[in-house]
């Protein structure tokens, strides 16, 4: 389930990748870990894993990620949940492998997902979303709305505001998680270190 997929963001980003590496270069996937720290990244980790209601058994997938951050931390918080982690990016989930061998991750696209339809209870998103165009994030909620069984959820967190180019706008992402097909709630927002204001939503397959 580990395979390729053949759908690309080249020609969003126009470089060599086919995907956006951590923290946007290569060169700082070594400092990546450190970086999110700076940012002030586990407090908002924390809360969204807390959001979420993680239960014994639950099947739980983290799109976008990348070295295995809120992915280990999802696994701290209930010990028996079966998570997975999916990203594009072969180094950062090298890197996240090496840190939790005990842990599934595998490299594949959010607007792709490798898994059957209904194959998780809970879908985790972190700062991920506002890397892709509006066409791709359509297709990621989508594919998280697909995978998830009825009555499972989504949970985000991701930045808000005009000043990123690629960002969604204002009001834009609970809009796209209606059209999904969710049932959305906006969970309120909080303030990171140097990287301003993110906002918390769920959203509920019925």
């Amino acid at each position: 389930m580990s395979n390729d997929h053949p759908n690309s963001v080249a020609k969003t980003w126009g470089n060599r990748h086919d995907y956006l590496p951590a923290a946007g270069h290569d060169l700082l996937l070594p400092v990546y870990d450190l970086l999110t720290r700076v940012l002030g990244m586990p407090p908002a980790y924390d809360m969204l894993v807390a959001q979420a209601q993680l239960f014994a058994g639950a099947r739980v997938l983290d799109i976008g990620c990348g070295t295995g951050n809120l992915t280990i931390r999802a696994r701290r918080a209930e010990s028996a949940v079966q998570i997975t982690g999916i990203d594009p990016d072969p180094r950062a989930l090298e890197k996240a492998r090496k840190k939790a061998p005990d842990v599934t991750f595998e490299r594949g696209y959010a607007q792709e997902l490798p898994f059957v339809d209904g194959s998780f209870d809970r879908v985790l998103s972190s700062m991920m979303l506002h890397h892709l165009d509006p066409e791709m994030r359509r297709a990621a909620l989508g594919e998280a709305y697909r995978v998830l069984r009825p009555g499972g959820s989504v949970h985000i967190v991701d930045v808000v505001g005009r000043h990123l180019s690629v960002a969604h706008a204002d009001g834009e992402l609970p809009g796209l998680l209606r059209e999904a097909g969710f049932d959305c709630a906006d969970l309120g927002s909080r303030r990171l270190r140097l990287v301003g204001p993110v906002a918390f939503f769920r959203g509920t397959r019925a």
